[in-house]
């Protein structure tokens, strides 16, 4: 009896640490999917560099546009997974400044960005897909709109036009309306 307790004793022992160490390297795998950065990343890597800024903002669809320029720098950091931009310029006779951070999320397979600059206080977030068709990341997100004090829905569009040329353009989504507020043409310094 005591033969036939240990021999199953240590069958078990065996076979639960065999399902461990497969647990283990299966974990392990989910692990590395989630950390390696993949061929989204190398879309944002794409960017990587200087570029001009042609900004054109619409405070009101009726009224003229206002015209500024800017300079950006795009880096990946933390090992090609996040792409850092640092924008400076002005608007509206002020100086201006910006910071992003973009990454592509492996599990959730979209990309998620967040936004500061000094023209407010608060964080801009935003996530979405990549359109291979149309080379454009489509983000939806919300921001704080100081006129309502409420958050405010919204949609950016970055277009890869060529090596050398971008595109983003964002409208505000309000009352089921979406109105384009911003247009930035880039171009590689």
């Amino acid at each position: 009896m005591k033969k036939t307790t240990l021999l199953l004793a240590c069958i078990c022992f065996v076979s639960i640490g065999a399902r461990a160490i497969a647990q283990d390297a299966d974990a392990m795998k989910k692990w590395m999917d989630y950390m390696t950065p993949g061929d989204m990343h190398k879309v944002l890597a794409a960017s990587n560099g200087k570029w001009m800024e042609e900004v054109t903002m619409w405070m009101d669809p009726g009224q003229t546009p206002m015209k500024s320029k800017s300079t950006a720098e795009y880096k990946m950091i933390l090992g090609g997974r996040y792409q850092q931009a640092n924008i400076t310029g002005s608007f509206n006779g002020m100086p201006f400044e910006a910071e992003s951070i973009m990454g592509y999320d492996n599990m959730k397979k979209v990309f998620t960005c967040s936004w500061v600059d000094n023209m407010g206080t608060g964080i801009m977030n935003m996530m979405g897909p990549y359109d291979a068709a149309t080379k454009t990341i489509i983000l939806i997100g919300t921001e704080m709109d100081p006129m309502t004090g409420k958050e405010m829905k919204m949609r950016e569009t970055i277009k890869m036009v060529d090596d050398n040329t971008q595109i983003t353009e964002m409208y505000n989504l309000t009352d089921g309306k979406e109105v384009k507020n911003m247009e930035i043409k880039m171009k590689r310094m």
